[in-house]
């Protein structure tokens, strides 16, 4: 850490903050949803109260983003999210049951057009105050320690509910995303940036350039569609998860948390595994191939700790592709255009991961949960050794060339 900018390890800091009291909240929500309606219907509409105006506004922000100071956009989410978490709580003190269930709605809306804008500007920023040798392993430490703090929160938020009510834990939430916000208040002002006059042939003039921009560049649109892959995959997961251990394995409760936790931690060790290596597309690849192999493994898999196993060598080695992936993208983007473009990148990643919880939830496909794995699996595999041998091709070609200069 020591040798990252000020800038950095408070956008760091506001992060990992922010993460931990989203958690907290999101488990809260689920829970006193579940409270007050005993409604799994309930449930699946808070999610897609959440999905929904998320991406629309995911789709249609990208003119905007490229026009707004972004040091103080993040701050202003921050304290957007911090105002929001109250609102239940509100709702709660007024004593009405519809009034909370209301307030819950309005809260997982605005944590959902948030939640873009937030992650593209995050992405963004990283070229402008991390040094262009450094965007990789800034890449991976943010990711791993955010998916870190997914796996610390609910257990911390556990603990939280033995001696608080269960309301209580968003006045915590509130706090978290107020400390975040003062965080990232240490980001000083990159630029200044005149204001764009905002008219609908404007937006629509920008709107086209984004995604005209965005496909120029065939690169980065494979990059993209390879993270989209693993995305598709995690969304599959998320209802294989619970079938394949409580179901497939005749599993435990707690056999279930060990196996939702490894991943997590195995990310958390590959974001270590990747200071270690050296960042070239052959290492990028093979993690992303290696990734893929956990997901088919799973078929195979006929005892829980394997699965486990499966889970933190495939959390190990997906880093060794999300960070330098995402590193490429921040480096060979124009600079002028990235934050629309990560805007564009980033509504492919979050399309393709509910595209993987209607296609593992589909029954009429008549596959097992062993199946999908095995598919999503391949999915993942099948590109990434393509590009593995594609690359390693090049290498080999280039090194005749070389060869063939010097002897010449």
């Amino acid at each position: 850490m020591k040798r990252f900018s000020k800038s950095f390890k408070a956008l760091w800091a506001g992060e990992i903050i922010s993460e931990f009291g989203g958690a907290a909240g999101a488990i809260i929500n689920g829970l006193l949803l579940y409270e007050l309606t005993g409604s799994r219907e309930w449930m699946g509409a808070l999610w897609l109260v959440y999905f929904i105006p998320s991406l629309v506004l995911q789709g249609i922000s990208a003119p905007f983003l490229n026009h707004v100071v972004k040091e103080k956009m993040l701050k202003n989410i921050q304290l957007i999210r911090a105002g929001a978490y109250l609102l239940p709580l509100f709702g709660y003190f007024i004593g009405s049951e519809l009034g909370i269930i209301l307030w819950l709605i309005v809260l997982q809306c605005l944590l959902g057009l948030m939640q873009p804008i937030y992650a593209s500007l995050s992405f963004s920023i990283l070229p402008e105050i991390c040094k262009e040798e450094e965007l990789v392993d800034a890449n991976g430490l943010l990711d791993g320690t955010i998916r870190l703090m997914s796996f610390i929160a609910p257990g911390v938020t556990s603990l939280f509910l033995l001696i608080s009510p269960m309301h209580f834990i968003y006045g915590f939430s509130s706090l978290m995303f107020l400390a975040s916000y003062l965080a990232l208040s240490r980001i000083p002002l990159l630029g200044t940036k005149k204001a764009a006059t905002w008219t609908k042939k404007f937006w629509w003039a920008e709107m086209q350039e984004g995604y005209r921009a965005f496909f120029k560049y065939p690169h980065l649109l494979r990059l993209t569609i390879l993270s989209s892959t693993v995305q598709f995959a995690v969304g599959a997961t998320l209802v294989l998860s619970v079938p394949f251990i409580r179901g497939e394995l005749n599993g435990q409760s707690w056999e279930y948390a060990v196996f939702s936790g490894a991943f997590p931690v195995g990310y958390a060790l590959g974001m270590i595994l990747l200071t270690r290596l050296p960042k070239t597309y052959e290492t990028m690849y093979l993690g992303l191939i290696g990734g893929g192999l956990s997901f088919v493994f799973l078929f195979f898999v006929h005892s829980i700790p394997l699965a486990w196993l499966c889970e933190l060598f495939g959390g190990m080695l997906f880093p060794l592709f999300n960070a330098q992936s995402a590193a490429i993208f921040q480096r060979e983007s124009p600079r002028d255009r990235l934050t629309q473009l990560s805007a564009v990148r980033l509504l492919f990643l979050r399309v393709t991961m509910p595209l993987g919880i209607l296609f593992a939830s589909s029954t009429f496909l008549g596959l097992s949960t062993r199946h999908i794995y095995m598919i999503v699996g391949a999915a993942i595999v099948l590109p990434g050794l393509y590009y593995l041998f594609s690359t390693l091709l090049r290498s080999e070609s280039r090194l005749l060339a070389n060869n063939k200069q010097k002897t010449s």
